[in-house]
């Protein structure tokens, strides 16, 4: 029965080498990626991203790549829709769906459903808005301490959001994701590819650098054309914002780079943190070569499907 394939997911931290292993186990096992990177999602943001190149997607196929324009919101409600829908037409034509990447929302939505709370309030937030963030933060500390240590003081966007949801059901956004995780079906297992600490982050300097050389920059320049400065959530992402306060004078060139690979570091480590909490994790160590890795993978895969 087609709906009997299992979703397998490979995940781990940026510039672990998802991909390259992904790639190649997806030729074997005639399987079809749905991606699981959040701003892979957007149009034209391809080497900032470390997109699939066109030779990449014309080997294996590809979903939850260049889903909207870098002018649109998108938020992970749409992702779990779409990535859901994605994996139920893989199954029913009889392939091996292959979620791989490294967002944590994006994957906890997509393995476990979705705490989505209440709807946005316009009015709520644009007052709330009128605040810091250091003072959103202050205040989601006297609400709601759990939130507040979850949230970097300088992400306005989750501190707004976090005491919307305080103001509308008086109840804290940590207490209602508690009862909803209670509630949640089970996780299913998932692979974790992982490196050397050092290792990873010569491999984040590496990439930064090559991206930095082959076009990050003009390509930057065409998204803010596109309405990149609008998106909340794309403008902030590593290397697309360090370009945009070069380009506006507020850093150097160098300092541009060197700020994209401690950003990257950061994510990498962040994410890690992440995927060793879930409850079902099985590491593998990325090998020499892509080909030895996806051979441990594999068999990881092949085990979950009998």
């Amino acid at each position: 029965m087609p709906h009997s394939i299992p979703t397998s997911f490979l995940v781990g931290p940026t510039a672990v080498g998802k991909s390259e292993v992904a790639l190649l186990l997806a030729e074997e096992l005639d399987a079809e990626i749905v991606s699981a990177d959040s701003m892979q999602v957007y149009r034209g943001m391809d080497i900032g991203t470390a997109k699939p190149t066109g030779e990449e997607r014309a080997r294996g196929r590809y979903h939850l790549i260049d889903v909207v324009d870098v002018s649109q919101p998108f938020h992970v409600a749409q992702y779990r829709a779409l990535a859901a829908s994605a994996i139920e037409d893989i199954q029913k034509r009889g392939r091996q769906p292959l979620v791989v990447g490294g967002s944590g929302m994006y994957l906890r939505a997509l393995a476990e459903g979705l705490f989505e709370g209440p709807g946005a309030d316009a009015a709520l937030r644009a007052k709330l808005e009128e605040h810091s963030a250091e003072e959103l933060h202050a205040r989601l500390k006297r609400v709601d301490p759990v939130s507040a240590a979850r949230i970097p003081v300088g992400n306005k966007r989750r501190l707004v959001r976090a005491l919307e949801v305080f103001e509308l059901t008086g109840k804290p956004l940590s207490a209602q994701q508690t009862e909803w995780k209670r509630a949640a079906p089970e996780r299913p297992e998932m692979i974790l590819l992982e490196r050397d600490r050092a290792e990873l982050c010569a491999r984040i300097d590496r990439r930064v650098d090559w991206m930095f050389a082959n076009g990050l920059v003009e390509e930057t320049r065409a998204l803010l054309e596109r309405g990149l400065a609008e998106n909340p959530t794309a403008r902030v992402a590593a290397g697309y914002r360090e370009v945009i306060d070069w380009l506006e004078g507020r850093i150097r060139r160098d300092d541009a780079v060197c700020h994209t690979k401690l950003r990257t570091r950061q994510l990498a480590k962040r994410q890690l943190t992440w995927f060793r909490h879930q409850a079902k994790v099985r590491v593998v160590r990325a090998e020499a070569s892509a080909q030895q890795t996806k051979e441990r993978v594999r068999a990881l895969v092949e085990n979950a499907r009998g």
